[in-house]
């Protein structure tokens, strides 16, 4: 796919990994819009790029969803790409040992965390293929997953909501490839963003460098260049890019 004036969408592209995406969309003359909860980020990132087109969402609700792409769709159409890339990192056991006893995980942070990594993706593309599907348009879905959906130790809920996100890629690949739409992802390692060094304590990032044979985390313009690269190839499909370093979990 050549990306000049195509729309495309991007979630999450405030700041981190989808901040970066979006400037290399930028780069290509793509038509981008971005959808995040973050008001005042989108406030910045509309002043600093005034050809991006902004919405506030929050991903992880239905109705949030429903209404933005129904906004979208009147003022733009069908996008031709949407890249899935909101979402958080979250780290806790399944149960913990403390001093009085024992801690199951937190009921409530398993829920967020899978509307935020899962249930996101299955609302956003469930919109914009709809979308697709009815202007005929030849589109690209790509979820943005993790090296974690292999099954990382103190990761359960973040864990299962990528593995998640790897087997929707593909059932999607083998159901909309007809339609002549594309369904890929991305699974980065640790990258080198705010949102991992909010997540994970410095002993824990030094315990990550350690098992990636490179010996540091990813910049976040690396991963967004393995996106642009799988958008833009237009026989790559279904499949999940690993881009971690040669991490192994």
């Amino acid at each position: 796919m050549d990306l000049r004036g195509k729309k495309v969408i991007v979630t999450g592209g405030v700041s981190g990994l989808g901040r970066s995406i979006v400037e290399k969309l930028l780069v290509k003359d793509a038509a981008v819009s971005v959808f995040d909860v973050n008001a005042e980020g989108l406030k910045s990132l509309k002043a600093e790029n005034g050809s991006v087109t902004c919405f506030e969402c929050d991903v992880s609700d239905h109705h949030h969803v429903v209404s933005a792409i129904a906004q979208y769709r009147n003022t733009f159409g069908s996008p031709d790409v949407l890249i899935k890339n909101s979402g958080i990192l979250y780290s806790a056991p399944l149960v913990r040992i403390t001093e009085t006893g024992t801690e199951r995980h937190d009921v409530a942070a398993w829920n967020k965390v899978l509307a935020a990594d899962l249930n996101s993706v299955f609302y956003m593309t469930a919109c914009v293929v709809e979308a697709m599907i009815t202007t005929r348009t030849r589109g690209v879905i790509v979820n943005v997953s993790s090296v974690a959906a292999s099954g990382n130790a103190g990761q359960s809920a973040y864990s299962a909501a990528k593995a998640g996100v790897n087997a929707l890629t593909a059932t999607w690949a083998k159901e909309l490839g007809t339609q002549g739409i594309r369904v890929v992802a991305v699974a980065p390692g640790y990258a080198d963003t705010l949102s991992t060094h909010k997540a994970l304590s410095d002993a824990l990032l030094q315990d990550v460098v350690k098992r990636v044979p490179l010996r540091r985390l990813a910049k976040p313009e690396e991963i967004a260049d393995g996106v642009i690269s799988i958008v833009e190839n237009d026989f790559f499909n279904g499949k999940v890019l690993q881009l971690d370093g040669g991490m192994v979990l």
